[in-house]
């Protein structure tokens, strides 16, 4: 998250309601001991560090804020089912990063299963690679 930039600052002591969070894992170095982070998204400023990823342990710091409205997360980590438990009014969305990566698999899905067609239509059967993205060479 983008929030994590700020984390040499240090956690910010909250005493003003949250409403929109955002929750994902996170660890210092990769494969190590993974955590929960958590970011006002208004603020954009790290909320708090849970030791873990366990369901029980996020539901239960969001039962903590009964004001939260909208929780960005992830696919994964049980987040999902930890949100639909507490607070149970609050929205579930996905965060940024998982929905540019959907909607780039769905577009180059797209593509791949129609370059037969587009190149049929150009009148090529082999095109010069040249001005060619990084995501049409993989076609």
């Amino acid at each position: 998250m983008r929030c994590f930039a700020s984390y040499g600052a240090g956690l910010v002591p909250w005493t003003d309601a949250l409403c929109f969070v955002g929750v994902d894992d996170w660890a210092f170095r990769r494969n190590q001991r993974y955590e929960t982070i958590v970011c006002d998204l208004e603020r954009r400023q790290i909320v708090k560090l849970l030791p873990d990823r366990e369901i029980a342990t996020v539901a239960a710091w969001l039962s903590a804020h009964p004001g939260i409205r909208v929780v960005s997360r992830d696919r994964g980590g049980g987040y999902g089912e930890a949100t639909a438990r507490a607070p149970p009014d609050a929205i579930q969305v996905a965060d940024r990063w998982h929905l540019m990566e959907n909607a780039s698999a769905a577009f180059l899905e797209a593509v791949s299963k129609s370059m037969k067609a587009i190149r049929a239509a150009l009148g090529a059967t082999i095109v010069d690679p040249q001005p060619l993205t990084a995501a049409e060479r993989l076609q």
